[in-house]
């Protein structure tokens, strides 16, 4: 995928609906030259509201649709906007569950004006399923008590915490937006279900015992639409060491009003227990809060609490770093 990118939110109702388009955002600012938004959009990149002939006008190679949406449909009323955008000039990238070139208008289009669709979620060639032999290197895995609470986030920033330190380390995208930044990776929510594990083990495979793979998490074991997802990643990771991430302000697990958040040790205390089938010596190694719903006083409260309860460092990787973290791993 070429850029600078332009970013395509669509009218999406919320912030989260945009998370993909700001990872990208947050992580490569530099490939990012603006925002489209269609009129009802309540995401906002705080990137400049451009046109579709402002972005070619200053350089754009590549409309990203940045949105995540249950079930990973195209809305039809974004067709054309998609189909205008090649005509002058622009590849499309996504990461929804549908294939760009499905969807007749777009495959039309990109055959006539001789343009590039890239659909990042979708793995490409054969994948084996798991088999949970022991491997050589280090790999850490973030977990959730919930979807969307900071688990990209954490990552990232902890493989950033690890190099600026000069050690080992590599950042494993298991998402679409993890893939955007990373810049490849697998989606691991598009595997058929019987090779989730061993997608997960072909993308941190065997290294130096010095070499840390951080791999992206991806739902969670609590949430009834995508525990299925999480527990073939948590088999395949193989992780020695796990990180809990977690927003405080939820009411419900997201997108499921009947569905209560889980209590934080049990939470720990399934995940290490299924991490434990493939690697008997995982364990916790911190927690990562996403305090941003909060004061700062409140989240730094939050922190505190939470660090004297558990015994874990505990962080918010975005506001505070998650140096603690690193500090203690062995």
């Amino acid at each position: 995928m070429q850029h600078p990118y332009l970013m395509f939110l669509g009218d999406v109702p919320d912030q989260l609906g945009a998370k993909t388009a700001q990872g990208i955002k947050d992580w490569r600012p530099d490939w990012c030259i603006g925002q489209l938004r269609l009129e009802g959009c309540q995401a906002d990149l705080k990137l400049e509201d451009i046109s579709l002939q402002e972005a070619i006008n200053r350089g754009a190679k590549t409309m990203v649709i940045g949105i995540v949406n249950s079930g990973g449909f195209l809305p039809e009323h974004w067709v054309s906007q998609i189909v205008e955008a090649m005509e002058l000039g622009m590849d499309i990238a996504s990461g929804l569950h549908i294939r760009l070139a499905d969807v007749p208008e777009i495959k039309e289009a990109a055959a006539k004006f001789g343009r590039e669709l890239f659909d990042v979620r979708h793995p490409k060639g054969s994948l084996p399923t798991g088999k949970g032999t022991p491997r050589t290197g280090k790999r850490l895995l973030a977990v959730g008590t919930d979807c969307s609470v900071g688990k990209m986030y954490t990552t990232l920033a902890v493989e950033k915490e690890m190099k600026a330190r000069g050690m080992n380390a590599d950042f494993r995208a298991t998402g679409q937006t993890g893939i955007f930044i990373a810049g490849d990776g697998i989606s691991i929510d598009a595997v058929v279900a019987d090779f989730i594990s061993g997608a997960v083990e072909v993308l941190s495979p065997e290294n130096t015992e010095d070499h840390w793979d951080i791999i992206e998490g991806q739902g969670s074991l609590f949430h009834p639409s995508f525990a299925g997802v999480s527990i073939g990643l948590i088999h395949g990771a193989q992780a020695d060491a796990l990180i809990l991430c977690h927003e405080p302000t939820r009411q419900h697990m997201r997108g499921l009003p009947h569905q209560p958040l889980p209590d934080i040790q049990e939470c720990m205390d399934m995940n290490l227990a299924a991490a434990k089938l493939t690697n008997p010596n995982a364990k916790f190694v911190g927690i990562s809060i996403n305090t941003s719903g909060l004061s700062v006083e409140e989240g730094d409260k939050m922190l505190a609490n939470f660090e004297a309860k558990y015994g874990l460092p505990t962080v918010d990787a975005f506001r505070t770093g998650v140096a603690k973290i690193v500090d203690n791993l062995d």
